[in-house]
């Protein structure tokens, strides 16, 4: 019995490669550079892009579960394959923003991707199992440069507030959907366990660093002209809507970790301690 994991080096594969890996699981782990891969002893590392229609004719052997990453093209393609594989059951890796709940999701670039995504799965097979974490709290690394200058983060709309999850929480939730029955057919939406303003994200990281860090209110128009050299359009109207709404509605906190594993998620201090080095300079 093996255990297909796509995306295995990645945040939440890395965590579920490990996780799986220490419970003396089979996990075949797809990589782009498996020579780099830095995968746990045992874990069977097969060179692959999931992008490319040509996938290594052995890669479903002996596969029953297989985790979904969601590959930017040729999911289609790839589940595809799977199914006439024979791998029996799908864990898939989603977002909140495809349940479309709120207007600012439809049509927003990760309201499109993800549920592309899903339905690749959906359409050829009963047997899956989709994970929606929202906001993930590796999205904070990308104020771990100004906090390592030495300089104020420049933040948008901070009274917003969001439930960011430990990528570890996504990965111990994908674990147990895949090891465990009753979940077939079954959505599973995730959050971090507290809705935090952006102010407070800020402080989490001060503590845990042990080091006052700057924060400066900026406009929607000043965060474009930051981060258009290196965030596409799209993505940035997302991140504005999303921000503008949780402000006067805070991200509510979901269930999927505590239904999936029996436990709460991680708190953002446990995450910063586990990041403390990416803030701190070296």
């Amino acid at each position: 019995m093996t255990i297909l994991i796509t995306g295995a080096t990645g945040a939440v594969g890395r965590n579920l490669t490990h996780a799986l890996a220490g419970r003396g699981e089979h996990v075949r782990a797809v990589s782009r550079k498996p020579q780099e891969a830095g995968l746990p002893d045992g874990v069977e590392v097969v060179g692959a892009d999931l992008t490319s229609s040509a996938l290594p004719a052995d890669l479903f052997d002996g596969v029953d579960r297989m985790f979904v990453f969601p590959v930017d093209h040729g999911v289609d393609d790839l589940v595809a394959a799977a199914v006439a594989g024979g791998v029996r059951r799908f864990v898939v890796l989603s977002s909140l923003a495809a349940a479309g709940e709120f207007p600012r999701d439809i049509g927003s670039a990760s309201h499109t991707h993800h549920l592309a995504v899903e339905q690749a799965v959906t359409a050829r097979t009963d047997a899956w199992t989709i994970l929606r974490p929202g906001t993930f709290a590796n999205n904070l690394l990308s104020w771990a440069w100004p906090i390592k200058a030495g300089a104020p983060i420049r933040a948008p709309f901070i009274h917003s507030a969001q439930a960011p999850i430990h990528e570890a929480d996504v990965a111990d939730a994908a674990a147990a959907a895949l090891l465990g029955d009753g979940h077939q057919g079954r959505i599973y939406p995730l959050t971090g366990p507290q809705s935090l303003t952006r102010i407070d994200q800020v402080a989490t990281i001060s503590a845990g660093i042990g080091r006052d860090i700057p924060l400066v209110e900026i406009s929607p128009d000043e965060f474009r002209a930051d981060v258009a050299p290196f965030i596409p359009e799209d993505i940035i109207a997302m991140l504005l809507d999303y921000w503008s709404d949780t402000v006067a509605e805070p991200d509510r906190v979901r269930p999927g970790v505590r239904d999936l594993t029996g436990r709460p998620g991680r708190s953002l201090e446990e995450w910063v301690r586990d990041h403390r080095a990416a803030f701190t300079a070296a």
